[in-house]
């Protein structure tokens, strides 16, 4: 049976493991959102989040994009290999509703993928 939890182990939580990614990372990015990954030790992917006040102004506005993208990570995680993933949220991107954002951030990680393994 394949968990599909959102558990402490696939979040980066220290300065340090955001740091690392932002060293020669892999990019998938669009116009709103951009994924920065670097390949990581464990056996599966893990991910933070960096929703800027600059862009989001609103907490409530801040917490759904990052509710959404979490979502989105954890349905696809068993797809996605070992990363560890950094996504940056851009201007824009308080303009799309829930299910275009799902709709992106699926894309992305496709993208992700394919740039990992290409």
């Amino acid at each position: 049976m394949t968990s599909y939890t959102f558990t402490r182990e696939l979040r980066l939580l220290t300065p340090a493991q955001f740091k690392s990614v932002f060293s020669k990372p892999i990019k998938a990015s669009s116009a709103e959102i951009t994924l920065l990954a670097i390949p990581n030790t464990e056996q599966h992917p893990r991910i933070g989040l960096t929703v800027a006040k600059r862009y989001v102004k609103k907490a409530n506005q801040r917490n759904r994009i990052k509710r959404i993208i979490r979502d989105n990570f954890r349905l696809h995680q068993h797809e996605l290999p070992p990363l560890d993933i950094v996504v940056l949220v851009r201007n824009g991107v308080l303009d799309m509703d829930n299910a275009a954002l799902h709709k992106l951030v699926e894309k992305l990680w496709r993208k992700l993928s394919r740039r990992y393994n290409g």
